[in-house]
């Protein structure tokens, strides 16, 4: 019922800031919880940040606390995941996923932007 398409990723000088966007087709989009996880090569997936349906963050990461903010626009079909002060570290692909009534990895998922943060 939800389709999600992630873009805004790329190549990132240490420091730098990136904005991440996630297009949402399908119906009902506002009521869907909406996350965004990242995996780095050799790594598994992790949870990043989460928000609920009207717009409050229910959960961050303490490694992106302070530097990431997710956020969404109901009305655009859009959740955003702004990227500051990025870190090698950073360096993944980034997921946007949702969920209703279900953990995420039962959810819907995007196919992912590749984030490069050089040193």
């Amino acid at each position: 019922q939800v389709q999600l398409v992630e873009s805004g990723g790329g190549l990132v000088q240490a420091g730098g800031s990136l904005r991440l966007s996630c297009a949402a087709s399908g119906r009902a989009f506002s009521m869907y919880d909406m996350a965004w996880f990242r995996q780095a090569r050799g790594k598994e997936r992790d949870l990043l940040a989460a928000i609920t349906w009207f717009g409050g963050s229910i959960y961050n990461v303490d490694s992106v606390k302070g530097r990431f903010t997710m956020s969404r626009d109901n009305a655009k079909n859009t959740v955003y995941l702004q990227m500051n002060s990025l870190k090698p570290e950073d360096t993944a692909i980034y997921y946007c996923a949702a969920k209703r009534g279900s953990d995420y990895d039962s959810g819907y998922w995007g196919q992912g932007t590749q984030v490069t943060v050089s040193s």
